[in-house]
């Protein structure tokens, strides 16, 4: 088959991804949408936990009605702000205005050090400066810089819905679905780019019709935690989702191989946006990558 090249046709790419930010190269990408599955006393929380810890958020938005006893894990994520009415539908539009007010705290800090630093750049060339200047940046004998608790920085805001299967914020998912779909959009900023933020779910059941993840949620998601199931057709539901990169049989012999069995809460970390120098999708818990080739 032979083709024919178009001039000035080429497709040119943004020169940044919208709400991308860095980490380390064994830890997934931010921001992401990660799903993680398993029965009760699995091991669910305590495996988001560590993960939500390891990607380095500077704080964590927490829905769940059973925060109060997992509250030795959930201070480990620095909690800033807590619903755990799961049946408030109203609690998604919350989530929306707190990224909002982030993202305009850090336009008003950048204003603000931008209209200090041509203060300070007038008292040093002896120019006249303005009385509302001076009244808002000199204050007992001293200049006041304009501070931003993040230092100028977009924060890095992990969402963790834990525990909330069959509540109303599932079961009536229009909001939640909206969320899943333009999580890393939130927060937009006038420069380009936005705030964005990461999604949690954990959740004991893959394929729950009802009260469970929609098929938006599950089509957003770009990690996933699979804990030990005794439920094939939800194993088979898992393989569809990762169809294209290995078939059923190869992905079940992966699963097989994470699980091993059974003992220590093991599960299988499946990232279906793995960055270049990560040698495999798959791993075992986070810390083993799996060879799919040496199965």
């Amino acid at each position: 088959m032979k083709s024919q090249k178009v001039k000035n046709l080429e497709i040119v790419p943004p020169s940044e991804e919208s709400g991308l930010y860095n980490t380390a190269p064994d830890i997934p990408k931010m921001h992401s949408v990660t799903l993680c599955v398993g029965k009760r006393a699995s091991g669910k929380t305590t495996a988001l936990v560590n993960l939500i810890e390891k990607m380095g958020f500077d704080y964590t938005i927490l829905v769940s009605p059973t925060m109060a006893s997992n509250k030795e894990l959930m201070d480990r994520l620095n909690v800033e702000h807590t619903f755990d009415d799961v049946d408030d539908l109203k609690t998604i539009d919350k989530i929306k205005e707190i990224i909002k007010n982030e993202a305009d705290e850090l336009e008003r800090y950048k204003a603000e050090l931008e209209r200090y630093n041509n203060f300070i750049k007038k008292i040093k060339s002896g120019e006249l400066v303005a009385d509302d200047d001076l009244l808002r940046f000199f204050e007992n004998d001293s200049f006041i810089k304009p501070t931003h608790r993040f230092n100028g920085e977009k924060p890095k805001i992990a969402v963790f819905f834990d525990d909330c299967l069959g509540s109303m914020i599932y079961s009536k998912p229009r909001k939640l679905n909206g969320l899943s779909t333009y999580s890393r959009h939130l927060g937009q900023l006038q420069e380009g780019g936005a705030i964005g933020c990461s999604l949690f779910f954990a959740i004991q059941s893959y394929k729950a019709k009802v009260g469970g993840l929609t098929p938006t949620i599950k089509n957003q998601a770009t990690n996933m935690l699979l804990f030990k199931t005794k439920d094939q057709k939800e194993l088979n539901d898992v393989a569809e989702s990762v169809g294209g990169e290995i078939d059923s049989e190869t992905f079940q012999k992966v699963y097989d191989f994470a699980i091993g069995d059974g003992e220590g809460h093991p599960f299988l970390f499946i990232d279906l946006h793995k960055k270049k120098g990560q040698v495999s999708m798959f791993r075992r818990r986070f810390a083993e990558y799996i060879l799919v080739d040496n199965l």
